[in-house]
């Protein structure tokens, strides 16, 4: 297939968690004979801070303003096989609009933040998302499964709605075997919502027990935050490092959006990453997590700072070794880039299909 993808950055990581996502599927897709152009808003958050900006198996092509990306692009997205949008994308309606008028092949939509996606059209308030466009991509990609795969068909007039879960590279996370710095860490963007669990489930673990070590890593962290000294910040960790930053950790913490917490079956990305790596996960808990992972037996289930510490504390080297371990096992039988890339293709020769067998 010819893919088109419009999304909102796979030059730049910083900030976002879309990056990752975007470049390995857009890597395995290449693997698997797709010819796959990304076409991305040059902006200049990103245009500081880019990482990746000419990716092996995509080709990337920057566009300034909607001007540009319909003057620039028209023929490359009328012959495509599928164009995909996807969420959190600068007019992101506009660009949806022009899409379905443009495209001759199946229009998706990827919503790498469907929770909080749907929360925003409830509220009116979502920038590039609206229910009439819904109606008229031929399928919904979400990165939330479960009942919301139903809702997004039934109330929100999608065509056709599957999960595409985010995913990692094999080859690029996996164990290592290095000296362990810190006893638990965190690798997320602050986000206000988040905060709260990151303070009950971290910090405050942190505060208790001052001869260990802790660290927390991610963009936007504000200045009013009373980090303790036992625990060390770092403001960016590029993905090629996020596997070392894995593996110098005891334990890993994942901690979930509210809207995604609410909506359950949207597993984050770094979920996967940190599974992969063996590293034992301690998480929030959300409904359809115990469907991704076995709780006690691939990854542990923690509400409180005294949850936390019972962890870290309290388990052997070797049970804490086997949860990582079991973890990883998981991950790399169902949730690797390569899984996505051909779940994706799938559901696009279905939207296809469906296309055809309406217009027969």
């Amino acid at each position: 297939m010819n893919i088109v993808i419009i999304g909102l950055s796979i030059t730049s990581s910083w900030g976002n968690g879309h990056a990752t996502t975007f470049r390995a599927l857009a890597r395995e897709l290449s693997a698997q004979g797709h010819r796959v152009v990304f076409l991305e808003r040059d902006v200049s958050w990103y245009a500081q801070h880019r990482d990746l900006p000419n990716p092996p198996y995509a080709r990337v092509h920057l566009y300034r303003d909607l001007d540009g990306l319909r003057r620039g692009h028209a023929r490359l997205v009328a012959a495509a096989d599928a164009v995909i949008v996807g969420s959190y994308v600068p007019e992101g309606i506009a660009v949806g609009e022009w899409v379905q008028a443009t495209a001759r092949g199946v229009t998706a939509f990827y919503d790498i933040d469907t929770p909080v996606t749907l929360a925003a059209l409830d509220r009116g308030e979502c920038s590039y998302l609206e229910m009439r466009l819904i109606r008229n991509y031929d399928l919904y990609l979400s990165f939330t499964g479960g009942p919301t795969l139903a809702r997004l068909q039934r109330e929100f007039g999608a065509r056709l709605a599957r999960a595409l879960y985010c995913s990692f590279d094999p080859r690029h996370y996996y164990p290592e075997t290095v000296d362990e710095t810190w006893d638990l860490g965190y690798l997320g963007t602050w986000s206000a919502d988040r905060q709260p669990r990151v303070d009950r489930l971290l910090l405050e673990p942190a505060r208790q027990r001052p001869e260990r070590r802790f660290t927390v890593a991610g963009a936007m962290y504000p200045d009013s935050i009373d980090w303790p000294a036992n625990v060390e910040l770092c403001q960016h960790i590029p993905p090629h490092e996020h596997r070392g930053f894995y593996n110098r950790q005891r334990f890993t913490l994942n901690v979930t959006r509210d809207d995604m917490r609410s909506a359950g079956w949207s597993p984050s990305v770094r979920l996967f990453e940190a599974a992969a790596c063996g590293t034992p996960i301690i998480s929030d808990t959300w409904p359809g997590l115990d469907e991704l992972f076995e709780p006690g037996r691939e990854i542990l289930l923690a509400e409180t700072s005294e949850d936390v510490l019972g962890y870290v504390e309290g388990l052997s080297e070797g049970q804490r070794r086997a949860i990582g371990r079991h973890a990883r096992e998981r991950v790399m039988d169902r949730h690797t880039a390569a899984h996505r890339a051909a779940e994706l293709t799938h559901w696009l020769m279905e939207a296809s299909e469906t296309n055809a067998a309406s217009a027969a």
